[in-house]
């Protein structure tokens, strides 16, 4: 609120009209107003973070590679597991794993950076007036400089190992979209929650912890049956990692469902369009409601570091 501040350095309410307070949409107007006139801010903020990270990190970059690797790794030894009931492992599979990877080191990176973002800047938040939503959006943009040097060496496997369909790709920048704004929507709400009630950074870390086998990262949705299909499904990160896979690794149209038959002769909806329909429905109204509910509590962060 860059133009109702008082002389001290704080957001005077009485000067806010009573439309700017309880109008969603004219909380979003200022949201954006104040990110843009505080956009220096907000790369200088991501600047440091990446600074702060590779300083003295005796492998550098090789940390943004790191995670994914682990992943794959970890995904192919549940894939094998679960080939000895049946089928097998293909080179397909390691990439639709490698490819899935990215995204979720990219979320899980970002919340555990962002989630004490504004618990970890006291000095900022408690004496200077600027949009606190910088501090959260920037752990998450120093984040996309790790995933972006992923995604390029994930890239590069995939082409050599001809794993990929330039026509899918048609559909990667909507994806990384969807998976940006769900994430920046946790990135805000998480970090908010965490300086009123501290433990939420301990049950962030434990969901993280166990959120990979809620997500099809190791697996994919069909792998289960119909109903664990449709239940995976409901996880709004679920369907932008699923179609990546889909449309990146198999080339297929995202807005033509797919159906296998199991051995047992059961079909199985592995996708539908109204999936993704759901996940950027579900990531724009959480981004919505995140960035209005930290806007109207901000005035009261000083209160509680």
């Amino acid at each position: 609120m860059s133009n109702t501040v008082s002389a001290q350095g704080e957001p005077n309410l009485s000067a806010v009209p009573p439309s700017s307070r309880f109008t969603a949409l004219a909380d979003l107007r200022e949201i954006v107003h104040d990110l843009v006139s505080h956009r220096e801010l907000l790369l200088q903020l991501t600047l440091r973070d990446i600074r702060v990270r590779y300083k003295q990190a005796v492998m550098g970059v090789a940390w943004a590679i790191l995670m994914p690797m682990l992943i794959v790794t970890a995904g192919v030894v549940v894939r094998l597991a679960l080939s000895r009931a049946g089928g097998g492992v293909t080179l397909n599979d390691v990439a639709g794993t490698a490819l899935k990877a990215v995204p979720w080191s990219f979320f899980v990176g970002s919340i555990g950076f962002a989630v004490v973002s504004l618990s970890g800047n006291m000095n900022l938040v408690g004496k200077v007036y600027f949009p606190r939503e910088v501090l959260p959006l920037s752990s998450m943009l120093a984040q996309c400089f790790d995933s972006a040097i992923s995604l390029g060496v994930v890239s590069v496997l995939l082409v050599v190992t001809g794993s990929v369909s330039l026509t899918g790709l048609v559909w990667l920048p909507f994806l990384l979209l969807g998976i940006v704004t769900f994430t920046a929507a946790m990135c805000l709400l998480l970090s908010c929650a965490n300086l009123f009630l501290r433990d939420v950074k301990y049950l962030v870390q434990i969901m993280l912890t166990f959120g990979i086998f809620f997500t099809p990262v190791f697996f994919d949705a069909g792998m289960g049956g119909p109903k664990f299909a449709t239940l995976l499904m409901l996880n709004p990160l679920a369907p932008f990692l699923e179609g990546l896979r889909l449309a990146v690794i198999e080339g297929h149209n995202l807005l033509s469902p797919i159906a296998t038959v199991a051995a047992s002769g059961v079909e199985t909806i592995i996708w539908q369009p109204w999936y993704l329909v759901y996940g950027f429905g579900a990531a724009a109204v959480l981004l919505t409601a995140s960035a209005v509910l930290f806007h109207r509590l901000e005035f009261l962060f000083a209160e509680y570091l």
